[in-house]
C-alpha cells in the first residue's frame, strides 16, 4: 500500500531505517522521508530521473526544521519538484556533502575501484556517518585501526574452511589511499600536528610495497603456454607480450584495439587514467585473432561462458598450467607481467617509455627494477672492452 507521506500520523508511525519512504509525486520524480532514529523531524529526500545520463539523482533537502509539522510536506514537494525541472531542463544537480559516507559515495560515482573498495571498508563502518565538520584525526586512526585488523581473505572457495591472512601495509595503503582521495576533494588539510589534521591518519606506510622476485624466462613461458588450456591460452599470451596488469588486460572489449594502426587504448587499470599504446607486430597480431567476428562491446579475451577473465577465473589456470611444466610455486598471472617488464628494462628501454606502456610511474620503475637498468649498461660497457 503506498505511504502518504503528507499525513503528519502517518509518518510518525514510520520506523527508522536506512533506505527512505518513497512518495511518487509524478512519473520518474520522488518524494523521500528517513525518519529520525533520536525523534527529530527526520530528513526529506527528493529523486529524480536525469535522461542524460540515465540514472536518478538524489538531494537531500533537510528536515524544514523551521516549519510546522502540516506545512513540511509541501515544502518538500514543491522542493523535489523544482528539483525536476532543473534536471529535465539539463541542469547540473549536486548534493550537498555532509558526512564522510557521503563524500566517498561523490567521489566514487565514476570511479569503479574505488566504490569497491568504500563498500568494504567505510560504507558499512561507524565512519560514514560522522559529519565532515566534526571530523578529527582520531576518527580517521580508529577507522584504520579497524581495517588493519581485518584479517585479509585468502581462499574463496565455497567448499572447506575459509582461509585468511594478516593484511599486509600495502594493502592498507591502497584502501586508505581511495579515501584520502575522496576526502581531499570536500576537505582541506587540517594544521598540521592538530586534532583537525585528519590527513596525517591517512598517511602511507613507507616501503610497504614487496618487490616482486619471481621471474620466468622466455623458455619457462613457452613452456607454460603450453601447458595452458585452449580456452586460456590467448589470454597469458597476451600477458607475456604486453607489460600489462592482467586486471586491465582482462577488461578490453574489442573496440579497443584499431587493428588499422595497432593501437590499443586501456581503459580500466589501476591508476584510472586512460592510455593509448602502439602494439608491437606480434601482439598486433594476437589481439586481431581474439577480435575477429565480434562486436566492439565484446570482451577481447573472452572465456568460453563469453564473459571477461577476471582474478577467479584465471588463478586457477595459470596454477594448473604451472604444477604441470613444473615451474616455480608462486607463479601467478602477475608473475608474466613482471617477467615481461624486468626483459623491457635488461633491453635498455627507456624507463619512461616502460612506465608509460605498463600503467605504473617511473619513480615504481626505478624502484623495482632500476638495478637491472644498471646492469645492461655494464654488459654494454663489458662489450665495448678491448
Amino acid at each position: 500500500m503506498p505511504i502518504d507521506l503528507s499525513r503528519v500520523g502517518a509518518r510518525s508511525k514510520l520506523k527508522a531505517k536506512r533506505e527512505p519512504y518513497w512518495q511518487r509525486l509524478r512519473a520518474r520524480c520522488y518524494l523521500g522521508f528517513r525518519p529520525s532514529k533520536r525523534g527529530g523531524k527526520g530528513t526529506w529526500i527528493a529523486r529524480v530521473y536525469d535522461e542524460d545520463v540515465q540514472k536518478y539523482r538524489l538531494k537531500s533537502l533537510g528536515d524544514f526544521g523551521t516549519l510546522a509539522g502540516n506545512e513540511i510536506f509541501s515544502a518538500a514537494k514543491r522542493e523535489a519538484e523544482a528539483l525536476a525541472e532543473i534536471v529535465d531542463g539539463g541542469g547540473v544537480v549536486r548534493s550537498k556533502v555532509e558526512t564522510v559516507g557521503e563524500a566517498c559515495r561523490a567521489y566514487a560515482e565514476n570511479r569503479a575501484e574505488a566504490a569497491q573498495r568504500f563498500r568494504r571498508y567505510v560504507y558499512d563502518d561507524p565512519i560514514a556517518k560522522m559529519k565532515l565538520a566534526k571530523l578529527r584525526r582520531h576518527h580517521i586512526r580508529q577507522w584504520r585501526e579497524r581495517l588493519e585488523n581485518q584479517p585479509a581473505l585468502v581462499s574463496r572457495r565455497k567448499e572447506g574452511a575459509v582461509v585468511t591472512r594478516t593484511r599486509a601495509a600495502s594493502t592498507v595503503n591502497r584502501d586508505i589511499a581511495v579515501l584520502r582521495a575522496a576526502l581531499a576533494k570536500v576537505l582541506a588539510p587540517g594544521a598540521p600536528n592538530s586534532e583537525a589534521a585528519w590527513q596525517e591518519a591517512l598517511r602511507a606506510t613507507p616501503n610497504a610495497n614487496g618487490q616482486r622476485t619471481l621471474y620466468l624466462d622466455m623458455s619457462q613461458r613457452r613452456v607454460l603456454l603450453q601447458h595452458c588450456s585452449a580456452e586460456a591460452e590467448p589470454f597469458f599470451r597476451a600477458l607475456c607480450l604486453l607489460p600489462l596488469r592482467p586486471g586491465a588486460l582482462a577488461a578490453l572489449a574489442v573496440g579497443d584495439f584499431d587493428k588499422r594502426t595497432a593501437e590499443l587504448t586501456i581503459g580500466k587499470d589501476k591508476n584510472g587514467k586512460p592510455r593509448r599504446i602502439q602494439l608491437p607486430a606480434a601482439a598486433a597480431k594476437l589481439l586481431a585473432a581474439q577480435g575477429k567476428n565480434k562486436l566492439p562491446s565484446a570482451p577481447l579475451f573472452m572465456r568460453s561462458n563469453g564473459k571477461h577473465w577476471d582474478r577467479n577465473s584465471w588463478k586457477l589456470p595459470v596454477a594448473a598450467a604451472a604444477k604441470e611444466a613444473n615451474l616455480p610455486k608462486g607463479t601467478t598471472a602477475y608473475t608474466l607481467r613482471h617477467s615481461t617488464i624486468t626483459d623491457l628494462v635488461r633491453a635498455g628501454l627507456p624507463l619512461l617509455t616502460i612506465a608509460q606502456i605498463s600503467g605504473t610511474s617511473a619513480e615504481m620503475i626505478g624502484r623495482h627494477y632500476g638495478h637491472l637498468a644498471n646492469d645492461a649498461a655494464v654488459e654494454a660497457l663489458d662489450r665495448l672492452a678491448l
